[in-house]
């Protein structure tokens, strides 16, 4: 029997470099494959280049590129507009870039339908919400009405994948498809993509979380520098790798014996010290508070739903605090109202014990710098135009850098406290990855020199190294200068590393609050619980007994 897709000598190179070279791998049938590796090592563009999506400029060539059966080297954008959406689903990574801005999601997801299906208007609506109510999303009709933008990360995740599997493909092949889900809704998703294995369709998933690969793969292809290094059955690859590179990043996975100790190999970077600002003295006054803060939005319908709902919380110099929860919990929403981006309802937020909603304007933006974020979604927070060197040197500009060569210097140097350096100055964000853009996120949010970063999934778009990396970074970045965070994640073992406390937050409220080690190990609330059962697990022969945590 013929494979569903055979992939042989797979080489894209773009401007004379090979980003993809000499890639080989079959996929049958009611089989995943997984993809993985570091940000940057050609998987999703092995990917995108399966399905006719390379970009502008590549150069493609393959001994052999085959989609059940068929020959797929010659086809024309005519006919892969015939393939893409009804026989070969694809899920891309960055969701908010992926939707239409200018259309409700629910128009989005029954594009595919109405090319199709012969399916009438009243089918593809009841369709759509049958698919939206599959991936988890809550009050379908409603979401099914709003714009990209009205909704969270997860909610968008959730909807581009209704959109992928609308007309029951052949083939999935998914860039990342649970980055933005919180582990309850990422656990409903797996078990629909591992459905549509029960119905013989074909998965291919790229995805650096480790722990989801183990669940849902049967096989396995490590890439590094745009070849495959590793290569078998998910067990054997990630309970007993070979290759040096594949125990590295099974390595720099968080875990509950890594808390308080290093996770990545590379070596730890300078990290120059400006004056002092905060007090040194541990437990000293909060530098930011909230108290009882409420905000509500109105819905395409016009009933106004409450997002946050008598939240209050304190954060001191040096100290981590985790938020976590459901996609459209209330994390996010708190976070702006915490910057001043939102204005509550009710409540207050203080900054260093002044009410930071009752100031001006202009009084707001003399203290700005002292709160700087590090998005859930660093493609849309960019301007497209602007270069990197431009991206961090405005944000220099306003820290007090002088333009020149002071300010250059700065930012590259910035660039390497992220693993990047002086060769990505001049691309733009769509010229990067997307852990390439979240690494960029995190070196301008430093540029200022802040007292407070809200960090909304600044590691949710990276790999394991990466990411391990970006971790030891924040928490040097912290020893050093004080500097406090407020950590947003739906990623659950990166809280339990990253935190000193944690608020678990669902529909707007908090459930609960304390010490991250003490909620994790002794939760008191049921949600809790129910959150700490569903993170993925991914087991070892190198750690130590199960734990609560994603690895075991």
């Amino acid at each position: 029997m013929s494979s569903l897709l055979e992939v042989a000598g797979l080489t894209v190179a773009f401007e004379g470099t090979r980003v993809v070279d000499g890639v080989s791998f079959t996929l049958q049938r009611g089989e995943c494959l997984a993809l993985v590796g570091e940000s940057g090592s050609g998987k999703s563009v092995t990917t995108r280049t399966l399905v006719g999506l390379a970009g502008y400029g590549a150069h493609v060539h393959a001994d052999r590129l085959r989609f059940d059966g068929t020959d797929v080297t010659g086809f024309t954008d005519r006919t892969w507009r015939r393939v893409r959406g009804a026989r070969i689903g694809f899920v891309l990574q960055d969701a908010l870039a992926s939707l239409d801005p200018l259309r409700p999601v629910g128009r989005e997801i029954a594009e595919p339908l109405a090319l199709h299906t012969t399916l009438s208007r009243a089918e593809r609506a009841a369709r759509v919400r049958e698919l939206l109510e599959s991936v988890g999303v809550p009050e379908p009709e409603v979401r099914a009405a709003q714009y990209p933008h009205q909704l969270s990360g997860g909610l968008r995740q959730r909807a581009l994948i209704a959109s992928a599997i609308a007309c029951d493909p052949d083939l999935l092949l998914a860039d990342e498809p649970t980055t933005a889900l919180d582990a309850t809704v990422a656990v409903q998703v797996l078990d629909l993509l591992g459905s549509l294995k029960d119905n013989r369709s074909g998965l291919l998933i790229v995805s650096h979380d480790l722990a989801v690969v183990a669940r849902l793969a049967d096989r396995v292809a490590v890439m590094k520098d745009g070849r495959i290094v590793e290569a078998g059955t998910t067990d054997a690859v990630l309970q007993d790798p070979q290759h040096p590179y594949t125990r590295a990043l099974l390595a720099a996975v968080p875990s509950a014996h890594a808390k308080g100790t290093r996770l990545s190999t590379v070596e730890r970077p300078t990290v120059p010290a400006p004056a002092p600002v905060l007090d040194p003295a541990p437990g000293g006054a909060p530098v930011l508070a909230a108290v009882g803060l409420r905000k509500s939005f109105p819905g395409p319908d016009g009933v106004a739903r409450v997002a946050v709902e008598d939240v209050s919380l304190t954060l001191r110099a040096g100290e981590t605090l985790g938020i976590v929860g459901e996609s459209g919990s209330g994390k996010s929403t708190t976070a702006r109202l915490l910057l001043g981006l939102e204005t509550p309802d009710a409540g207050e937020v203080l900054v260093d014990g002044t009410d930071w909603s009752a100031l001006t304007p202009e009084e707001r933006r003399t203290h700005r710098r002292r709160l700087q974020i590090v998005y859930q979604d660093p493609l849309s927070s960019f301007d497209p135009r602007y270069t990197v060197d431009r991206v961090i040197g405005e944000a220099l500009g306003v820290a007090g850098y002088p333009r020149g060569i002071r300010r250059r210097d700065r930012t590259v140097e910035l660039l390497e406290l992220v693993a990047l350096d002086a060769g990505y100055l001049g691309r733009r964000p769509l010229e990067l990855s997307g852990g390439q853009r979240q690494r960029v996120a995190v070196a301008r949010a430093l540029a200022a020199e802040p007292e407070v970063i809200v960090c909304d999934e600044p590691v949710s778009a990276l790999d394991v190294s990466v990411q391990a990396q970006i971790l030891d970074l924040l928490a040097d970045l912290q020893a050093r200068l004080r500097v406090a965070y407020l950590f947003i994640s739906h990623d659950l073992g990166v809280v339990y590393h990253a935190s000193d406390r944690v608020l678990v937050m669902r529909d707007g409220r908090v459930l609960e609050s304390g010490d991250v080690r003490t909620v994790f190990a002794d939760p008191q609330h049921d949600y809790t619980r129910e959150l700490l059962a569903a993170i993925p697990r991914l087991a070892t022969h190198a750690t130590p007994p199960p734990t609560p945590m994603g690895v075991s």
